[in-house]
């Protein structure tokens, strides 16, 4: 048993390792002076990050990746709240196969419903722009959402609802005051789930942005250009660094969230 044990210890560290190893390189070659991605380095530089920031284009592919990313993720978890509270406090006929219809980007392949979306924007006389592609994002960022909150909406204890409306609360206003303060960790978790999962979506930006870049689509673009290759690299560094903080901070919440409703703190997204 104990060397079984040491076997799936060292597995999980190769697979470990595997993966985040280009994560890792990433940095090193940020801060290196050399034009070319090889080792050994070659000595130490900030010039990359000076040059990114300076790069008008990236600054504008930026400002719209940001753009969309705050509006699929408001939009996604508006909606992702409407959705989960349906479903964790009322029966309906059919609710567990609309659950099911709303939850089915999650696992659809992107690039299938980026073509889908695509055909039907363009049937209908829609024009590619910065908007198509947040209505695509909302669409993926959806059931992730909606995940997050049916966790949030089915933690909480019903009698909370019933005391306020005994002491003379309306429907909203015991949504308002008891609870929508309750759920809160769980939606701000949504929401930064939500941004991190648009700001880093390719497939998506690609069919339905038009003539407009954002952020991921600029990045591949440039990988074309052997010179541009450590620019990238310091930008890629930035990104994961903020997705990491991101993902950290909606861990955060949604543990905050499930200890304040005497949940379970494990599981999650990290």
């Amino acid at each position: 048993m104990k060397g079984q044990g040491r076997g799936l210890q060292a597995y999980a560290l190769l697979y470990l390792l595997f993966l985040y190893a280009p994560i890792i390189l990433l940095p090193l070659f940020a801060f290196n002076s050399g034009t070319i991605i090889a080792f050994p380095l070659q000595g130490f530089t900030t010039n990359w990050f000076a040059q990114m920031w300076a790069n008008a284009t990236l600054r504008t592919a930026l400002t719209n990746s940001l753009t969309i990313a705050v509006s699929a993720s408001i939009l996604a978890t508006c909606l992702g709240v409407f959705a989960a509270r349906a479903s964790t406090r009322f029966e309906f006929p059919g609710k567990g196969g609309m659950m099911g219809f709303i939850l089915l980007p999650m696992v659809l392949p992107e690039i299938i419903v980026a073509m889908s979306l695509l055909v039907v924007l363009l049937g209908a006389g829609v024009q590619l722009s910065i908007l198509t592609v947040i209505l695509g994002h909302v669409l993926i960022c959806m059931p992730y959402a909606i995940a997050i909150l049916s966790t949030a909406f089915s933690s909480l204890d019903k009698s909370l609802e019933e005391a306020a409306y005994d002491l003379g609360e309306t429907k909203w206003s015991a949504f308002r005051l008891v609870t929508l303060p309750l759920v809160m960790p769980g939606i701000v978790s949504s929401l930064l789930i939500s941004f991190t999962i648009s700001l880093d979506e390719f497939i998506i930006a690609f069919f339905l942005a038009g003539n407009q870049p954002t952020l991921p689509t600029y990045i591949f673009s440039q990988l074309r250009f052997p010179k541009q290759i450590p620019m990238i690299m310091a930008l890629g560094t930035v990104l994961v660094a903020l997705s990491i903080l991101l993902l950290a901070l909606g861990e955060y919440f949604r543990r905050r969230g499930n200890a304040r409703m005497g949940g379970n703190p494990t599981g999650g997204f990290l």
